[in-house]
């Protein structure tokens, strides 16, 4: 169990490190996106990164299973 926190931890700090990067290829800005924006507040819920993310994830865990 403190292996996976550890390995779930080096990847969130990688991807914040990565951050700037990842938004530069367009990752979070992509139609299908969702965003409100009214006044002095925003909703924003990148579901097709999030899609596009699960699928990429999906086949990279399946080639090392």
């Amino acid at each position: 169990m403190q292996k996976i926190l550890i390995i779930i931890g080096i990847i969130l700090l990688t991807v914040g490190i990565l951050y700037p990067y990842i938004k530069k290829i367009g990752l979070g800005q992509l139609p299908g996106d969702i965003l409100f924006k009214t006044g002095y507040s925003t909703f924003f819920f990148p579901l097709m990164t999030c899609i596009i993310i699960s699928i990429i994830l999906t086949i990279i865990f399946n080639l090392f299973k």
